[in-house]
């Protein structure tokens, strides 16, 4: 799936989950080093665990941030729509 995040310096989120559990995470724009991180942090994590860590996380006086993005976006795979 690609995301298109809303509100945040990234401009899109490529993410592959199978069978609930992370595979991949691309980031493309935003922090580069602190979004390859994130990436490496949750691959191979459940997608619940995911949401639940990285859910209502804010950058600087923004209302959200890659990794909440991250977060809506996985609740978009966990729901059914691609």
């Amino acid at each position: 799936m690609i995301y298109k995040p809303q509100g945040v310096c990234s401009n899109a989120i490529d993410i592959e989950v199978e069978d609930g559990v992370i595979k991949h995470v691309a980031f493309t724009g935003g922090c580069n080093g602190n979004l390859q991180g994130i990436s490496s942090l949750v691959t191979g994590m459940k997608t619940e665990d995911a949401i639940q860590k990285l859910k209502g996380i804010k950058c600087g006086f923004k209302a959200t941030s890659c990794p909440d993005q991250l977060a809506c976006a996985l609740e978009k795979i966990a729901a059914g729509a691609n």
